[in-house]
């Protein structure tokens, strides 16, 4: 498929580093002193190779969600790729599930939350920060454009969930357990509620809501760490740096008591 205007790209150097950019017709891109016009990009194929003024070679593609979601802009912290691939495995997004998350963030979680349920799921959406909101919809307006199963609510997710026979219910905010008793009335039988939270006294304080709630079982929390490796020749070992702790993911299953 063809770049096409207003399509978000990412440039990629010969060390690997990515540069994003959204095409528009008859304006320059510029760079380390360099330029290239969106129209030498536009109508080329996905990985080609393009030259700028002065002779520097880049890749252009179009961008995986997780090389999007590491260099879209950010109102709030992003989860990291590592724990949004968790996310969708130990919470079971599947085709056609109806999900509620909160908040909305940047839009990271939310872009895969939208391709995990597809287009007969629905995302229900809490987010009381407009400003949030404003960044997240741009982003994924960016990277998928018209998305007609995104329900975004400027509401308190703290107050209360609207919707019923939930079959998901996603949260990334400070007090989940605030949730727990909406969650249990909002999901159907069998529903999965999961949080993500940075520090072990907030995971101690959502798995006691959870038991206290009497509807919730299996209850589990997991941390994910990723560590990429250097593979160059006789050079095999750890990369230097590595992503260890974002943080922790509590899931449990709503059942008949």
């Amino acid at each position: 498929m063809k770049f096409a205007d207003g399509e978000r790209v990412h440039f990629i150097d010969k060390k690997g580093r990515h540069y994003p950019l959204t095409l528009c017709k008859r304006k320059v891109f510029q760079f380390s002193g360099e330029t290239i016009p969106h129209d030498d990009i536009i109508g080329r194929e996905d990985g080609a190779a393009v030259t700028f003024s002065r002779g520097s070679r880049f890749v252009v593609v179009r961008p995986t969600l997780a090389e999007h979601i590491l260099k879209m802009p950010r109102g709030a912290q992003v989860i990291y790729p590592k724990d949004v691939g968790m996310i969708l495995i130990w919470g079971d997004i599947y085709p056609g599930a109806k999900v509620v998350e909160a908040g909305i963030g940047s839009g990271a979680l939310t872009m895969a939350l939208l391709r995990g349920v597809g287009e007969r799921g629905i995302v229900i959406s809490y987010e009381i920060r407009e400003d949030f909101s404003k960044v997240a919809l741009n982003n994924i307006r960016s990277y998928m454009g018209k998305t007609d199963n995104l329900i975004l609510r400027h509401s308190d997710v703290y107050d209360g969930i609207g919707e019923e026979d939930i079959d998901r219910v996603i949260l990334d905010l400070p007090e989940p357990w605030r949730v727990a008793g909406h969650a249990a009335k909002a999901l159907r039988e069998g529903g999965i509620f999961l949080c993500y939270l940075p520090t072990t006294l907030q995971v101690a304080s959502v798995v006691e809501s959870l038991k206290e709630s009497g509807v919730f079982t299996h209850i589990e929390t997991i941390e994910t760490l990723l560590r990429t490796w250097h593979v160059e020749e006789s050079s095999v070992r750890p990369d230097h740096r590595m992503v260890a702790h974002t943080g922790f993911i509590t899931v449990a299953r709503k059942v008949r008591r």
